[in-house]
C-alpha cells in the first residue's frame, strides 16, 4: 500500500510542478509538459514492479502510436480558444482527438498495428 502512494505522490508532484513552472513561464511550462516524463515514471514504475521486458517495451511501442493522434489538438486549441473560449474549444479538441484517433486505428490497422 505505501508503494502505492508514493506512486500516486509522485505522479501528482509532477502535474503540479508543471503546473505551476507553467503559471512562471509558458514556454518551460510546455517544454516539461511535452516531454514524455509520465511515460517514463511509467516504465519506470513497470521494471520495479517487476514486468518483462516484453511488457516495457510493448507499453512504449503502443504509447508513441496513441500520441501521434492527439499532437494537432495542440494546434487547434490555441486557434480555437481565442474565438469559442475555454470550455467550447476542450470539448472540440477532445472530440478531435477522439475522430483522428479512430480513424489513426483504422488507417494503421491496414498495417497490422492494432490500437484498439
Amino acid at each position: 500500500m505505501l508503494w502505492l502512494i508514493v506512486k500516486y505522490a509522485i505522479t501528482a508532484g509532477m502535474v503540479v510542478l508543471i503546473s505551476e513552472v507553467a503559471k512562471r513561464s509558458d514556454r518551460l511550462g510546455g517544454l516539461i509538459a511535452a516531454l514524455p516524463l509520465v511515460t517514463v515514471l511509467v516504465l519506470i514504475w513497470m521494471k520495479l514492479e517487476g514486468q518483462s521486458q516484453a511488457k516495457i517495451a510493448s507499453h512504449a511501442w503502443y504509447t508513441f502510436w496513441y500520441v501521434v493522434p492527439t499532437l494537432p489538438m495542440f494546434v487547434a486549441f490555441p486557434f480555437l480558444y481565442q474565438r469559442w473560449g475555454f470550455w467550447p474549444t476542450l470539448v472540440a479538441s477532445c472530440l478531435l482527438t477522439i475522430v483522428l484517433f479512430v480513424l489513426w486505428a483504422t488507417l494503421l490497422k491496414r498495417f497490422g498495428i492494432q490500437l484498439m
